[in-house]
């Protein structure tokens, strides 16, 4: 029985650390490949069922950008937004910061660094109970 347990949690502490060393790899290549993308007010224009976004960037050029159909539903009927729009590029915008996937990426790395440490410490205990 100890050895089967200790296996597990030896599976776990080294399944735990790989996994978030990867997951972290995934997450900063993800990050750096999204590039930066500043804040902007910007203006919601609807020529009939046609939303267009348009806001100035930080070298004083006009932008403007077609949302996708989430980001104009989730623009609603507003008049002004706060977008973010690509550093570098022109006509690329969106509503949040950074890209949706990052989040549960992030989550699931810090996740099974959690689990490896929990093991780690589990494993530890039990070689200082045992004697």
């Amino acid at each position: 029985m100890d050895i089967a347990l200790d296996a597990v949690l030896e599976l776990f502490t080294w399944t735990g650390f790989g996994g978030a060393v990867i997951l972290g790899i995934v997450l900063v290549v993800l990050w750096a490949v999204d590039g930066t993308w500043l804040p902007a007010e910007a203006i919601v224009d609807r020529d009939g069922d046609e939303v267009v976004v348009r806001w100035f960037d930080g070298d004083g050029d006009a932008n403007s950008a077609r949302p996708t159909d989430a980001e104009a539903s989730a623009l609603g009927d507003a008049d002004t937004a706060t977008i973010w729009y690509r550093f570098g590029w022109h006509d690329r915008m969106r509503l949040t910061r950074r890209h949706h996937a990052l989040r549960p990426i992030g989550w699931l790395a810090v996740g099974l660094a959690a689990l490896a440490v929990v093991s780690t410490v589990v494993s530890a205990v039990l070689l200082f109970v045992r004697g």
